[in-house]
């Protein structure tokens, strides 16, 4: 078995100030969206406000995450830190949930006791301000984390769009209580301000079990990566017991290859170079390991499977 490593930890290390940006956005805002709930008493501006609280607190997280995945390998994590960035999507994902929880709470205690709602123009040109902002913050981070495969940076970015959908919901329910002068109207639109948050909340933690739980690679780069492989069959050789992982940033590939006996070692070392060099230049942050077997040997075929059978005449 042949290890070969990408290294891509500099620009990895770079990623806290994209943290800071957002944890910077996030105490804006939420101040902007605290005053204009005073100025409203709009039970749905404050559920916008709750959910500003949250973004404060998972932009944290995500900077001290980015702390830790900047970290190079180490006698204790020989894989890196990669899988933290899970850790800091899951606990953003299980804050949104709350926040639904506490919107929720809010909205319907405001529907037993309802209570008029105040200079209205004012509040909402408020809450449209902090809504461009996050806008703004959010699109920059959505790029930042694509570009550079952070599940921390996409999910602050999906967390903040979702703060701008709710904005608008909040200013469009708002001022349609106020035109109609129905005001069940503005806790009715926090309850599904708060059931669109919760949802988000759910698919964040979702996606950060399945990546703790070694979920190989996308259909698209799982399809890219057998075409590579598959380019070196006409040379004579095959493949197989082909997994992939993600942790963060960072994608694992493992594979066997099967070449003909005679041939010798400098050639099946050379022959699996080529092909991890194929793979690094389509994946960004990818580890190859690969191992090389024998076409005419039977036990070449016995290892298809994670836990490969003890020998039949074992003793």
């Amino acid at each position: 078995m042949r290890e070969n490593r990408a290294v891509h930890q500099g620009p990895q290390s770079n990623l806290t100030r994209f943290a800071l940006l957002s944890i910077a956005a996030a105490v804006v805002t939420m101040a902007i969206k605290i005053v204009a709930y005073f100025l409203t008493g709009s039970v749905g501006l404050l559920s916008d406000a709750l959910e500003s609280t949250v973004n404060l607190g998972a932009a944290f997280v995500a900077f001290w995450t980015l702390r830790v995945v900047a970290q190079p390998p180490d006698e204790e994590h020989a894989y890196g830190h990669g899988k933290a960035e899970y850790f800091s999507s899951g606990v953003e994902g299980t804050l949104i949930t709350v926040a639904a929880l506490a919107i929720v709470i809010t909205a319907v205690q405001r529907l037993l006791v309802p209570r008029p709602l105040e200079r209205l123009g004012l509040g909402l040109a408020v809450a449209c301000l902090a809504a461009a902002i996050n806008l703004g913050t959010a699109l920059f981070l959505r790029n930042a984390g694509r570009r550079h495969r952070s599940i921390v940076l996409e999910a602050d970015a999906q967390h903040l769009l979702t703060d701008v959908w709710t904005t608008g919901g909040v200013v469009v329910g708002v001022s349609l209580a106020s035109w109609t002068g129905w005001q069940p109207l503005d806790p009715l639109v926090a309850l599904a301000v708060a059931v669109n948050i919760a949802w988000s909340g759910v698919r964040l933690v979702r996606r950060s079990m399945l990546g703790l739980m070694d979920t190989a690679l996308p259909p698209a780069e799982m399809r890219a990566v057998v075409d590579v492989l598959e380019g070196f069959v006409p040379k004579g050789v095959r493949y197989h017991a082909l997994r992939t992982r993600q942790a963060g940033f960072r994608t694992f590939v493992s594979f066997h290859v099967q070449v003909p006996g005679t041939w010798t070692v400098q050639r099946g070392h050379d022959l699996l170079e080529e092909m991890e060099v194929a793979l690094r230049r389509m994946l960004a942050g990818v580890s190859v390991f690969t191992h090389l077997e024998p076409l005419e040997d039977p036990v070449s075929f016995e290892d298809l499977s994670l836990d490969r059978p003890p020998p039949t005449n074992a003793k």
